[in-house]
């Protein structure tokens, strides 16, 4: 039995241009060989569609093109797609073959946590499914599973095993599943424990590319029934995976370093972002800094140099080094580059606002402006030539408020919000040693980090030492209590948490962040504006 993994991009709401990309990679499986064919979870109309599961002409659509898919199958085809049945909405899988939709699955486990609100849409299934499928003249027996269904370990129960008791053969499991540092581990590792607990071959095709904040990694996986590695679908691109169980092939499974991986899927989320929307160009503010340097080379591997613009907008307190290290980034990434200087701007400022703070201490408010003129200038650009304006700021920053609401905040994606500032320059030494060659100016990740709006200005945080306390608080959700009895500063954590208690009313109001962690700053993350629960006093 050759069976293909077919991992594809979709697109949210695109019906008809997912329709042809399904039949374009099932017609490639087929003349493959493939004797069964696999595309993931919600194919069809792309995931998440969230609220467009509410539109009655959406649902209609699906099921129109559900059908017409159907009625090309010859080899079967397990897909994707919801299921209006009673009343009631289910995120199903479907069997089509001959020219037939000859059976469904309902999805057992819908997840309500983080990213993930299923419930607001869907019905749960009451049961698991073995479905028989036909193979020239045999009948197999596929278990069916969706996504959350691996899982199942967190509520309660065994898939699992309850497809091996009703008969199953093998296991396909059609998922969703959004990237994550380690994700591909995890589903590995929990794999394999339910074919060594069941004996039986498991198919896992994950669907790839991003939507919204969410990055789609694909790296569809299939194992034999001893456990053994059959088949992995690539990282962060469209693939089919085609394994014959009568011959399988074991092989090792591939994980790349670290770095490598969370910059393709920054690539692959700015692509997708862009291509999606129907934007086709980018600009960003390059101060010389880390980065601005690190979201320009993201941006030129994305959508190539021709379409990203870099504007220096420097005042009478941006240096030199500043200003040269702009220039020379530019320089090695061959985009456009211009400056335009905000002193002029300032000053019309200072002169309107002379009056209103007279007598009060040159401070915040008036380094705030520099930001906010040049957020204004990069979106003028943006609204005359259609150019999408990328934010710069990382996930350390938007922690500790450390950024400038409608000033460097401004832009349609932040595309480094979900990087600490230790990945920032962890990823830009990784992309000069990838390249061979200075593409980030060293000078930039050596240098102090500073905003250079006020003289002899620098960042007052030692990163080293505030970016791995805010990934606890935020991505493996200790407390402060916690951390303090691990042996971190009890003033520091207190402030820490401060800031990221305070700060949410500016990271409400912060541009769509590419998601890479555990736990993002976004949709996964809601926590109170008006927020009254200080958690040192409540531990």
């Amino acid at each position: 039995m050759k069976i293909s993994l077919c991992q594809i991009n979709p697109t949210v709401g695109a019906i008809d241009r997912n329709v042809d990309l399904i039949m374009k990679w099932y017609q490639k499986a087929v003349a493959a060989g493939a004797e069964l064919t696999v595309f993931p979870e919600l194919a069809l109309v792309g995931y998440p569609p969230q609220d467009l599961l509410l539109r009655r002409r959406f649902l209609d659509k699906a099921e129109m093109a559900l059908k017409s898919i159907a009625e090309k199958t010859t080899v079967p085809m397990i897909i994707g797609n919801p299921l209006r049945e009673n009343g009631e909405l289910y995120n199903c899988a479907f069997v089509c073959s001959n020219g037939e939709i000859t059976g469904h699955y309902k999805k057992r486990l819908l997840p309500t946590y983080d990213v993930f609100d299923e419930d607001r849409y869907f019905t749960s299934g009451e049961s698991m499914e073995v479905i028989e499928v036909r193979f020239g003249d045999s009948l197999v027996k596929i278990g069916m599973q969706i996504c959350e269904d691996l899982w199942d370990e967190d509520y309660a129960c065994n898939l699992a095993k309850s497809l091996k008791e009703k008969g199953a053969e093998c296991i396909v499991n059609i998922s969703a599943s959004p990237y994550r540092v380690g994700r591909l581990a995890d589903r590995s590792k929990l794999i394999v424990s339910k074919v060594t607990e069941t004996a039986l071959p498991f198919f896992y095709c994950n669907i790839v590319g991003a939507q919204d904040e969410l990055i789609f990694d694909g790296q569809s996986l299939a194992y034999d029934g001893k456990g053994n590695l059959i088949g992995q679908g690539s990282a962060f691109e469209e693939d089919i995976v085609l394994v014959d169980l009568e011959n399988p092939v074991p092989i090792q499974l591939k994980i790349s370093e670290r770095e490598q991986k969370i910059y393709n899927a920054l690539v692959l989320g700015v692509r997708d972002y862009f291509r999606k929307t129907g934007y086709k160009k980018a600009v960003l503010g390059l101060s010389g800094g880390i980065d601005s340097s690190l979201t320009g080379c993201i941006a030129v591997d994305a959508l190539g140099p021709n379409n990203v613009h870099g504007v220096s907008m420097p005042s009478r307190y941006s240096s030199d080094h500043s200003r040269n290290d702009a220039k020379t980034l530019a320089k090695n990434l061959g985009i456009d580059y211009r400056t335009i200087s905000i002193e002029s701007i300032i000053g019309e400022f200072d002169e309107s606002l002379e009056e209103s703070f007279n007598g009060s201490e040159t401070g915040v408010a008036e380094e705030n402006i520099q930001a906010r003129v040049r957020g204004s200038l990069l979106m003028a650009l943006s609204n005359k030539f259609n150019w999408l304006v990328l934010s710069t700021g990382n996930k350390t920053e938007l922690a500790m408020g450390y950024c400038t609401l409608y000033g460097d905040m401004n832009g349609g994606l932040a595309v480094i919000s979900d990087l600490s500032k230790t990945d920032v320059y962890a990823l830009s030494r990784w992309v000069n040693e990838e390249a061979g060659s200075e593409r980030i100016p060293v000078n930039s990740i050596e240098k102090p980090p500073s905003a250079e709006l006020r003289p002899d200005q620098v960042d007052p945080f030692d990163y080293d030492v505030v970016s791995p306390i805010v990934s606890a608080l935020i991505e493996d959700e200790k407390s402060p209590t916690e951390l303090m009895a691990e042996g971190a500063d009890q003033e520091l954590v207190k402030d820490i948490s401060r800031r990221i208690r305070i700060n949410e009313y500016k990271r409400r109001q912060a541009a769509p962040g590419l998601r890479v962690t555990s736990k993002a700053f976004g949709i996964g993350r809601r926590v109170p504006i008006v927020n009254q629960f200080d958690e040192l006093n409540h531990d």
